[in-house]
C-alpha cells in the first residue's frame, strides 16, 4: 500500500479525460453520500496540465473553475480519491473536445438545486455534460429526485425540504457522483481508503498518456 502524497498529487499517470472523485466537508454534501449510499460526493475531470500540474475542471461554488489535480485532492476528506477512464480509448481529437467542452463552462455559477435543467452548473453534472458533449458516452445516470431518494429509507428528507426551501422537487432530474462512479462507461482504476492510502487496482483500461 502506498500513501499519497499530496506534492505529487496522485502515484499513477492521469490523461485529459479521466474523472476524479474525492469527498468534501460541507454538510449539503454529505447528505449526497446519504442519499446516494456512496463515499463521494465530489467529482472533476483531467483536462490537460501547465507548467507540470496536472489541471481539473469543476463545477465548484461559487463558480465553476480550474484549478489543480494538488488542490483539488487537498480539499478531500482523509485523503480519499478515486479516478475512472472511459473503457473506449479516446482520441487526441476527443481529448481536445474534452478540454473545450469543458473551458466553455468555466465561471457558470453553481447550482445548488441540482437540476440537470438548469442554466447554472454542479459537479456531476459538469462532468456528464463534457463527456456527452464531447465523445457522446453517457457517464452517470439522469434521475429524479423521487427516484433517488425512494432507494435510500436513510436519506434526512427534512433537510432535503429545509434546502428546497420547504418542499422537495420530487419530478426534477439530477445525475450524482455516485451515478458516475458505478457507470458501465467508466472504469476504476485508482482509489485510496479514508486514511489516504492507495489500494491495489487493476491497471487503466489503456495507456495513460498525458
Amino acid at each position: 500500500m502506498l500513501a499519497i502524497n499530496h506534492a505529487q498529487a496522485l502515484p499513477v499517470n492521469l490523461q485529459t479525460g479521466d474523472v476524479v472523485f474525492v469527498r468534501v466537508r460541507a454538510r449539503p454534501f454529505r447528505e449526497i453520500s446519504i442519499a446516494t449510499e456512496s463515499w463521494t460526493h465530489h467529482v472533476g475531470i483531467v483536462i490537460g496540465e501547465s507548467d507540470g500540474e496536472t489541471l481539473i475542471a469543476e463545477s465548484a461554488f461559487p463558480l465553476s473553475r480550474i484549478t489543480t489535480l494538488r488542490a483539488f485532492i487537498a480539499r478531500s476528506e482523509g485523503g480519499r480519491v478515486a479516478v475512472g477512464r472511459l473503457r473506449a480509448c479516446l482520441t487526441d481529437a476527443q481529448k481536445e473536445r474534452i478540454a473545450a467542452a469543458a473551458r466553455r463552462r468555466i465561471g457558470i455559477w453553481y447550482d445548488t438545486g441540482f437540476n440537470m435543467h438548469s442554466t447554472r452548473q454542479f459537479c456531476s453534472r459538469f462532468v456528464h455534460e463534457v463527456l456527452r458533449d464531447a465523445t457522446g458516452v453517457r457517464v452517470g445516470e439522469v434521475e429524479t429526485f423521487a427516484a433517488l431518494l425512494a432507494r435510500q429509507p436513510g436519506a434526512a428528507l427534512g433537510f432535503w425540504r429545509l434546502w428546497h426551501f420547504g418542499r422537495i422537487p420530487w419530478r426534477r432530474e439530477t445525475v450524482t457522483p455516485a451515478s458516475l462512479l458505478n457507470s458501465s462507461e467508466l472504469e476504476v482504476f485508482f482509489e485510496s481508503g479514508e486514511d489516504g492510502v492507495a489500494r491495489p487496482m487493476i491497471h487503466a483500461p489503456h495507456e495513460a498518456v498525458q
